[in-house]
């Protein structure tokens, strides 16, 4: 059995996405490419995004500190601490309204 501090991968992920040319950065907790469940910490500085992409799988976004927006067509969420977002079946991008951390939870279709 492993224990990950999920509040100190968000505050490492959000010091190293102030220094990103992107203004976010990523670091994968759990899973990967070989795994059918990926959980990825997210951190990003206010004003940046993941641009739209499509969804792998069934996906949510927990937000861990900020406050973010998912976008998926005309349609839009926020989150804040605390929330979890279900990231729809479409194509979708997820905007930093504040410096935020997110944890990404993924599990790809077969």
């Amino acid at each position: 059995m492993q224990r990950i501090s999920l509040d100190a991968l968000a505050q490492q992920q959000l010091t190293a996405a102030a220094d990103a040319g992107g203004g976010h950065t990523a670091d994968t907790v759990y899973g990967g490419h070989e795994k059918v469940l990926r959980q990825t910490v997210i951190g990003m500085i206010k004003g940046s995004g993941l641009a739209e992409h499509e969804n792998p799988g069934e996906a949510t976004v927990h937000v861990l500190r900020g406050r973010v927006r998912l976008r998926s067509g005309e349609l839009s969420w926020e989150g804040r601490s605390g929330d979890l977002l279900i990231v729809p079946d479409a194509r979708h991008s997820l905007e930093a309204l504040e410096d935020s951390a997110v944890l990404l939870t993924v599990a790809k279709l077969p």
